[in-house]
């Protein structure tokens, strides 16, 4: 049985409640953040706080928990389920924060309302070896979301509706365009590389920005490896030589076809393999307490 924590306790998934009034739950008034666990250690904390900070700061909600707190609730989290995960112990923490609940259903901020927290954590699974060796398909979609993709919002219905779409077609993810340019995923940032070169779409409000795609950035700047945020017009996108898409948990996956055309020679491409294996490299080094 896996321990969540609510509201300043740690319980059992299953007496985990919270009120039907709960503005999470009728407004999706609420922001979330998903953070890896690598060997019990935080991957990124810092970097997945201060998106926690900046999505509360766009939704007006102030910050329940400082830092360090929100480091002992994770860690302590953490350790409740540590028996569930797996020898690794490599763990997914979800945390989310609502307004609250309020005596009315109004649109408008209530005051003197006590944000609701909760937190759990899921093992993470090893990547499927198909995936290094095949890549995955995805497809392209317009992209019909709000104007505030920049804030990790729990109003994720859009994105859900274009996901589906994906699975519908036997892909595993929507490459989203608005107005010729390539945005993001339904749930990942994109790269596309095209002669060498690694190219992704500048952080803006019309894209979340993913702790995985910046740390991308920096090891291909540590590594010297040609890297630009760059706007990628969909003409660009379906010639590339290798297309990724990137998020916490499934860090980079190499897609191989597009729209159901091969994308470059068909298989994961180099550039794809010399990243993964920095990354996997960078990975370890947390296990190992080396690297946040």
């Amino acid at each position: 049985m896996s321990t969540v924590y609510l509201n300043g306790k740690f319980i059992p998934i299953e007496d985990a409640l919270i009120p039907v009034t709960d503005r999470g739950f009728l407004f999706g008034d609420g922001v979330y953040e998903v953070i890896p666990a690598y060997g019990g250690r935080l991957f990124r904390l810092s970097h997945h706080l201060q998106r926690l900070q900046n999505s509360l700061d766009g939704i007006r909600l102030d910050n329940p928990h400082s830092d360090g707190e929100w480091k002992a609730i994770l860690d302590t989290l953490l350790e409740h389920n540590r028996g569930l995960a797996a020898a690794n112990n490599d763990q997914s923490v979800y945390l989310q924060v609502t307004r609250g609940s309020a005596a009315k259903r109004d649109h408008s901020f209530p005051e003197h309302v006590i944000p609701t927290v909760f937190a759990s954590s899921n093992p993470i699974t090893d990547p499927d070896p198909a995936i290094t060796e095949q890549g995955v398909a995805a497809i392209t979609l317009d992209d019909i979301r709000w104007q505030y993709c920049d804030i990790k919002a729990v109003t994720l219905l859009p994105n859900v509706l274009l996901r589906q779409q994906a699975v519908d077609r036997n892909a595993m993810e929507a490459i989203l365009i608005r107005n010729g340019l390539v945005i993001e995923g339904s749930a990942s940032n994109v790269f596309v590389v095209k002669d060498g070169n690694i190219l992704t779409p500048a952080k803006g409000p019309q894209m979340l920005p993913g702790i995985t795609r910046d740390l991308v950035l920096e090891l291909a700047e540590q590594h010297r490896l040609p890297c630009q945020e760059t706007d990628i017009s969909e003409d660009r996108l379906r010639e590339a030589d290798e297309i990724w898409i990137t998020s916490s948990t499934r860090e980079i996956i190499p897609v191989t076809v597009l729209d159901a055309k091969t994308v470059g020679q068909g298989s994961p491409g180099p550039v794809w393999k010399t990243m993964i294996g920095f990354y996997r490299t960078y990975k370890q080094s947390v296990r190992n307490g080396t690297a946040e």
